[in-house]
């Protein structure tokens, strides 16, 4: 990526991927706080909690120019969640590269937006921010997420307990998955249909 390059907003045909506004911590925290929404994560976030992980998402856009981006339906301009590029963590595969994680509230399940979505955030991944490959993880148990990393053409790189998830947990189980940069240029159109996708990763103080 050129030094000083930014991807504030990128659009698809039914969204809008863009930068965070006071607006949006409302929603956020109704989602975050959604105990549906977040059964595959460890515990739902406060409302001081999601304000936190906003501030956080913002100021990685301020450091590497993108991130996870807020989800906006361009139809309506409802805001419907993140989808973006996120660092992983350490401790897990992949740890020190760069992840693609999705969190999308209830009433915009169903609909193939995290797919959409998705592959607009690859396209940036492996185009303008020029990344030899992306990440994503989730518990095991997280079939709807699974399932949208299979549909972006990932591939199981390791199955890992995680490290900030308790032992006997039913969510410490793991999955990585891995997609290198194509070796021909250009990325598949966004808009494909898709199933429920409760978002990519646990780890409860990072942007999945």
């Amino acid at each position: 990526m050129a030094r000083g390059q930014r991807f504030d907003e990128i659009t698809t045909q039914r969204l809008i991927l863009r930068r965070w506004r006071e607006s949006d911590r409302g929603p956020f925290a109704a989602l975050n706080g959604d105990r549906e929404t977040m059964r595959y994560f460890p515990a739902a976030l406060s409302r001081a909690e999601s304000d936190a992980l906003a501030d956080r998402i913002e100021a990685l856009f301020e450091e590497q120019g993108y991130g996870l981006w807020a989800l906006e339906v361009r139809a309506d301009g409802r805001f419907i969640g993140f989808t973006g590029l996120n660092p992983m963590p350490a401790g897990v595969p992949g740890a020190g590269g760069v992840e693609i994680a999705w969190r999308l509230a209830r009433h915009a399940w169903h609909r193939g937006y995290a797919t959409e979505a998705a592959r607009a955030a690859l396209s940036v991944a492996f185009g303008g921010a020029g990344l030899a490959e992306v990440w994503s993880m989730t518990a095991m148990l997280n079939e709807p997420s699974r399932a949208v990393m299979r549909r972006l053409g990932m591939a199981e790189a390791a199955r890992f307990a995680h490290p900030r998830i308790p032992e006997g947990h039913p969510l410490r189980p793991h999955v990585a998955c891995r997609l290198a940069r194509p070796a021909v240029a250009g990325m598949p159109a966004a808009g494909a249909a898709g199933r429920p996708a409760h978002g990519g990763g646990t780890v409860p103080d990072a942007g999945r």
